[in-house]
């Protein structure tokens, strides 16, 4: 797979992305990463990619000209996507939709905003990872990076490691897990995951999930 980031703050990503699962996963040939700064695509000597919004109004929006330019320098295939706050939640299904894909671009913005043709006609969809604003997109795509790389046959020891993830195939949250010793400072780890009777633990882990999931998201059993 590979996965294109367009970014004004290349060094973000750059070294998150050499780290844990998603510098792995690179470093075995599941995925490569390419990441382009919007200032290589200016064509003045400021390297200016923004400037004052048309209306007035607070804040820098970032130029469409890098954008376009940087992705026509690709030509990528697959799903090209603008973090943005405005734009639909990312979730479990979006990662696992990408994974499949054989390539990925993600448009950072930053400043105030991108202007709005880049969303319009050069990304095909527009995420955000929550209701909140950041800085910039970049951390944004450290986000769905991660999430879509760990799908990736290989990435992880083994498939269940992801299967076992909240959201994975179902709305519920994982149940809670517990290692090496059974007890610490008092606290004891439940019993029915030391009897070794895997029905029961089973059902203990899907009645896990269900509470937790009622007690913190209960919009997700709505869904």
């Amino acid at each position: 797979m590979k996965i294109n980031v367009l970014t004004v703050f290349p060094e973000t990503l750059r070294v998150a992305l050499e780290m844990s699962i998603t510098g792995r996963a690179a470093r075995a040939g599941l995925v490569t990463y390419r990441v382009l700064d919007l200032r290589d695509f200016t064509h003045d000597r400021h390297q200016t990619v923004d400037d004052y919004p048309y209306g007035g109004g607070a804040g820098m929006v970032m130029k469409p000209e890098p954008f376009f330019e940087a992705v026509e320098s690709l030509a990528p295939q697959g799903p090209r996507v603008l973090l943005s706050a405005r734009g639909r939640v990312f979730r479990q299904s979006d990662a696992v939709r990408f994974a499949v894909e054989p390539e990925l671009t993600l448009l950072c913005g930053h400043y105030k905003d991108v202007d709005q043709r880049v969303a319009d006609h050069l990304a095909t969809e527009e995420l955000s990872i929550g209701d909140f604003v950041l800085s910039g997109g970049e951390f944004a795509a450290l986000v769905v990076v991660d999430a879509v790389v760990r799908l990736l046959p290989g990435a992880l020891g083994d498939h269940d490691s992801a299967a076992g993830d909240s959201f994975y195939d179902t709305q519920l949250l994982s149940p809670p897990s517990y290692t090496r010793p059974p007890e610490y400072r008092g606290f004891r780890v439940p019993e029915v995951l030391l009897s070794g009777d895997h029905a029961r633990i089973e059902a203990w882990r899907q009645q896990e999930s269900e509470r937790i999931t009622r007690e913190r998201r209960p919009e997700l059993l709505e869904e």
